[in-house]
């Protein structure tokens, strides 16, 4: 029965040491803060984490996808980092808000002006993005790491359905379901074949007012009819008296 349980023991931690030995299997990777839907803006982190243990992630470059340019790319500023944004001529120009635009960003570059990211530690590089296309699924983002050891990391391989991820993924941004007012179209159909709530504010006073105009009329017919009425009362009492006084003298 020792002998069994020693051998158990040993087998658990035979396995530990494998399991601990194994390379880590983080990544860069992308994400949105909130939805990255089709057809709108978002703002989506390149999360970083540092897979070495001796060295510290000093540059970080993406590659945005060229088959579906993004007209809009704005980094926000990572305390620590200088960040360069890199254009390029576009095969095709593009059409955003009835202007052509002929470039469009096609790569972005942190890079650390102190110690970068240090190990354990990881650093997320927010950018804002749009348009975002409607005739795609998701948008492949190629990364390169490079660390102060100068060993670089090529984060390039494109994951396909059905397989293993691979060893050095690309990140990848997940797009959902397009919005109804991601152009403002809704908005402005609804605003040409509905009136407006101050047009039917207005044309229910001008009703209102329409249906308290008789009623003031007839308010005023009314009393006027009443005083005559009180003169003409008035005028019959008095003749009534002096004529009784006419017959009491005579």
């Amino acid at each position: 029965m020792k002998a069994f349980r020693l051998a158990a023991a040993t087998t658990v931690a035979a396995s530990a040491v494998v399991v601990l030995s194994a390379p880590a299997l983080a990544h860069v990777s992308v994400q949105p803060e909130g939805t990255a839907a089709k057809g709108g803006y978002a703002v989506v982190d390149f999360k970083v984490p540092n897979e070495r243990d001796d060295a510290s992630t000093t540059k970080l470059e993406i590659n945005f996808p060229t088959e579906h340019p993004l007209s809009s790319v704005l980094p926000e500023p990572v305390p620590g980092w200088d960040v360069k944004v890199t254009k390029s001529t576009l095969d095709k120009p593009l059409e955003v808000h009835g202007r052509q635009i002929t470039e469009a960003v096609s790569k972005v570059t942190w890079t650390a002006d102190g110690d970068g990211i240090e190990p354990g530690f990881f650093q997320k590089f927010p950018v804002s993005v749009g348009a975002l296309p409607e005739d795609a699924d998701e948008l492949v983002f190629k990364a390169i790491q490079t660390y102060d050891n100068d060993e670089v990391v090529r984060w390039i391989e494109v994951p396909q359905e059905g397989q293993e991820e691979p060893e050095n993924p690309a990140p990848v941004l997940e797009l959902t379901a397009a919005e109804d007012d991601h152009h403002g179209s809704s908005a402005s159909g609804q605003a040409s074949e509905e009136p407006s709530d101050d047009a039917s504010a207005a044309a229910a006073d001008t009703t209102a007012e329409a249906a308290v105009e008789p009623a003031d009329s007839t308010d005023t017919t009314a009393r006027v009819l009443g005083v005559v009425g009180i003169v003409v009362g008035a005028a019959g009492v008095a003749y009534g008296v002096l004529a009784g006084r006419r017959r009491d003298t005579a």
